[in-house]
């Protein structure tokens, strides 16, 4: 009886402890580590974000910048920082999907490593086309691609998202389209707008302005129905490559440990943030939708959607730098 009375308040010390915990979070700054480099869209919605949050707990919340390794290495670090609400991870399907497939030895379990704290922002990906590629639409490429193959190509920064749809789009559509790995998603559009390279896909946030100004052309858009900002573009459905949806997605993550109430304090938070009109013109801004919801609703959305594209990574056959 005593071993039982002694563990019973053990677990009560404990629960006093967190809800204590819980309750003076935050008493110091926190971090938010950002996969990419500072300046690109993902990172500028991550400052929004730790704006929002710093005003909202009344403690700084700091991005620190750590790229490299295809968004692992900040993977890594925030794996292995203390579960205590401090240390928290913008996570993407980089990070969580297709760099766990192509780098060995990471140093983290993309699932087992993280506990969801708030889904965040989602953006559909564009097929686009260069002044000088032979086809105005996508069953144009197809088409031509069957009759040339080998003769277009295909511009993506290497190991990044893009890379994965073209393996997914040569795959669907059993087309002979070459693909020229980049270093990067600004030297891919150069090239476009020059004529150098014939197609590419990219996010809203990187392609619309040069959509609108006519230097690119769309081809169709990865998205269940067409796009408010480009309505007469149809979706890659439409142009006959079946259940061809992908977004770039993100949301905030914290190392597993993390108190529960911690992370509905953060979860609440966040979602503040996301449903304010402010927050939601400046994420339209870079064409960016905003995505309120539970821990368990970025954790149900993880798990549908880490299985696609590490399956597009292991068919990219893409190879990390």
């Amino acid at each position: 009886m005593r071993r039982i009375a002694a563990a019973l308040a053990m677990i009560a010390t404990v629960g006093w402890s967190a809800a204590v915990q819980a309750q003076s979070y935050p008493a110091r700054p926190v971090r938010l580590i950002v996969p990419f480099p500072a300046g690109g869209p993902v990172d500028v919605m991550g400052r929004l974000i730790a704006q929002s949050l710093s005003g909202t707990l009344g403690q700084q919340v700091m991005v620190d910048n750590r790229p490299g390794a295809g968004s692992t290495l900040a993977g890594r670090e925030a794996a292995r920082a203390e579960p205590d609400g401090y240390t928290l991870l913008l996570g993407s399907a980089a990070t969580l999907a297709i760099g766990p497939a192509l780098f060995k030895n990471i140093g983290y379990d993309p699932i087992k490593s993280f506990t969801p704290v708030a889904f965040m922002s989602s953006v559909p990906y564009v097929m686009v086309a260069g002044p000088k590629a032979p086809a105005s639409t996508v069953k144009d490429v197809i088409v031509y691609a069957k009759a040339n193959p080998g003769k277009l190509n295909l511009g993506v920064p290497n190991g990044a998202p893009p890379h994965m749809l073209a393996a997914w789009f040569r795959d669907a559509t059993a087309t002979d389209i070459v693909v020229v790995p980049y270093k990067g998603a600004a030297t891919v559009i150069t090239d476009l707008i020059g004529g150098q390279i014939d197609l590419g896909f990219e996010t809203t946030s990187v392609t619309l302005s040069h959509l609108h100004e006519g230097t690119i052309r769309p081809l169709g858009v990865a998205a269940p129905q067409r796009l408010p900002a480009l309505p007469a573009v149809p979706t890659m459905i439409e142009s006959g490559v079946k259940d061809f949806v992908a977004t770039s997605w993100t949301g905030i993550l914290a190392p597993t440990g993390t108190p529960p109430e911690i992370v509905a304090r953060l979860n609440a938070a966040i979602n503040a943030g996301l449903n304010s009109p402010d927050m939601q013109a400046r994420f339209r801004q870079l064409n960016a939708e905003t995505k309120p919801g539970t821990p368990q609703d970025f954790a149900d959305f993880i798990a549908a959607e880490s299985p696609k594209w590490t399956a597009m990574a292991q068919l990219s056959g893409a190879k990390p730098e």
